[in-house]
């Protein structure tokens, strides 16, 4: 009598990367140890993995969603560890930092299963299936923007419109990321993913002017309602979103978001750099100092507009809970401290990403066209946890302020 071969399924195998799958091998032996691994090859021809330690159930089936993983990158009942426990594998470069940098193609990540709990990365698996990850949904329109001196890339979700709007800014990494702003539009907003630091000195790009000039191009888009128009910034970008909207006469956001908190201000001024045992660099000590001086922050008592503030108890990398401390403080003071709501999350480190991203501790930063090493903070279960959570209170902050009414699923 010949053995049917284990089958291993991802449902669904195409998806949103905000979506959960579900991971199932069948036709195996009752009690059997396998390992299930996930693989990407990153746009920049790095390997990263993740992997679980299983045993089969008395019908020969193991469920990531269901069962409980003995060992690997990850343990216990965990859905979607096999994303955001992902690593790069043994051997690879050092400070490594997986981002999708083309959001018109997914991330193919390879699902396998491999039997025992040793040795599986020399073996060929018993079965594999690819599952495609996505940020941009289908019928996203992607416009490259390069008018009023701005730029950056717009996104217009399919539809008649018109549409809530958002600037949204990442950190002062360089470069246009696009990732997190197709993401949004993908949940129906028309998004602008800015490039603000794009030259040899990120602060010359830093005028406010710019900023007000991208602002209104999003709020006069003809798929836009203008009076529904937000922002969102992590980092560096949340300084703009902060100043922007106490400052600006003619930019008036409905709302914003600000990601591991920084009123720092004007933001281009140079810091002094730390670093730790392991000669990894931070901002965080020397802005300590900083920020409790009011002379050298955003001026928030002016801000009129709900925001919310999201960031990590083990922030190494800049003092955020104490901004977000300050922020509050200053909003009381102001009466104003209803238009405040705040999330707090224990053990999760600066770069909070879009749900199931990899966490990473510290990775390859440039500093003075020097490349270093830049502690970020964070261990890898809470962070991931707070990724989740955070991007699920995210959209619904965003729909019960932009949209004018409650998320179905959720409200903060």
């Amino acid at each position: 009598m010949q053995i049917a071969p284990p089958i291993l399924s991802v449902t669904p195998n195409r998806a949103l990367v905000d979506e959960k799958f579900k991971v199932l091998v069948e036709n195996l032996p009752p009690g059997c140890p396998v390992t299930v691994r996930s693989l990407h090859r990153s746009e920049d021809e790095d390997d990263w993995e993740a992997y679980g330690h299983y045993v089969s159930d008395h019908r020969g089936i193991v469920s990531v969603s269901e069962d409980l993983s003995f060992g690997g990158t990850y343990t216990g009942k965990e859905p979607m560890a096999l994303l955001w426990s992902m690593r790069p594998v043994p051997g690879s470069r050092p400070g490594l930092r997986l981002r999708k940098k083309n959001v018109c193609t997914p991330m193919l990540v390879d699902i396998s299963v491999h039997s025992g709990h040793e040795g599986f990365r020399d073996q060929a698996p018993l079965a594999s299936a690819v599952t495609e990850r996505w940020y941009m949904a289908p019928g996203i329109q992607r416009i490259d923007i390069n008018e009023q001196g701005v730029r950056g890339t717009l996104f217009i979700p399919p539809g008649p419109g018109p549409f809530s709007g958002l600037l949204e800014m990442w950190g002062g990494g360089g470069g246009l990321l696009e990732y997190r702003s197709s993401l949004l539009a993908s949940h129906g907003y028309v998004s602008l993913a800015l490039d603000y630091t794009r030259h040899e000195h990120p602060s010359a790009n830093l005028e406010f002017k710019y900023f007000e000039t991208a602002f209104n191009i999003i709020k006069d888009h003809p798929q836009v309602i203008p009076d529904r128009v937000g922002i969102l910034g992590s980092s560096l970008g949340s300084v703009v979103a902060f100043a922007l909207t106490a400052y600006s006469t003619v930019s008036k956001p409905r709302c914003i978001v600000c990601i591991s908190s920084n009123h720092y201000y004007p933001p281009g001024r140079t810091l002094k750099v730390g670093t730790d045992e392991n000669t990894y660099m931070s901002w965080r000590s020397s802005a300590l100092d900083l920020i409790t001086d009011s002379s050298n922050n955003v001026d928030v008592g002016k801000i009129n507009c709900p925001m919310l503030l999201v960031n990590g108890c083990d922030d190494q990398n800049w003092p955020a809970v104490e901004t977000a401390e300050e922020v509050a403080r200053l909003m009381r003071a102001a009466g104003k401290e209803h238009l405040l709501s705040r999330l707090l999350y224990p053990d999760t480190g600066h770069l909070i990403e879009p749900p199931f991203s990899p966490h990473f501790r510290a990775t390859t930063f440039v500093i003075n066209k020097q490349k270093v090493i830049l502690l970020w903070g964070g261990q890898t279960k809470p962070h991931s946890d707070a990724q989740e959570d955070s991007w699920r209170k995210i959209l619904s902050f965003l729909q019960l302020h932009l949209r004018c009414g409650p998320s179905p699923k959720e409200k903060l």
